[in-house]
């Protein structure tokens, strides 16, 4: 059955052209007068980040891509979601913090299935 590895390679193109578009869109700079302390100081870089960190996550066969959110903040990628061994969050982790620009990976959100 290919019908999954067709839904991954469109999932790892549309994830790759929304960074492009999100990179093309906004100039990298750092946002003035915050209202929000949770907003990033590199907005259109954290984007990228998250999209690469997603796609590379989608990409491995080892980990389930699609069960792992991924947010950026300031550098810092957060993982969520629930990986059905130690392994693949190990992987997960890996995956990220080879992605240039991340700063640090908090999996606080990532759990093991039961």
């Amino acid at each position: 059955m290919r019908f999954p590895t067709i839904q991954k390679t469109v999932a790892v193109l549309l994830l790759s052209a929304t960074a492009v578009i999100a990179m093309a869109a906004e100039p990298m700079k750092a946002n003035e007068n915050k209202p929000n302390s949770h907003e990033s100081d590199q907005p259109v870089g954290d984007t990228w980040i998250t999209t690469k960190v997603k796609t590379e996550l989608l990409a491995d066969s080892a980990v389930k891509g699609s069960d792992i959110n991924v947010s950026t903040v300031n550098g810092v990628v957060t993982l969520a979601g629930v990986l059905d061994n130690q392994a693949a969050i190990d992987k997960a982790v890996t995956i990220a913090k080879n992605v240039k620009g991340v700063t640090d990976v908090d999996t606080r959100a990532l759990k093991l299935r039961k």
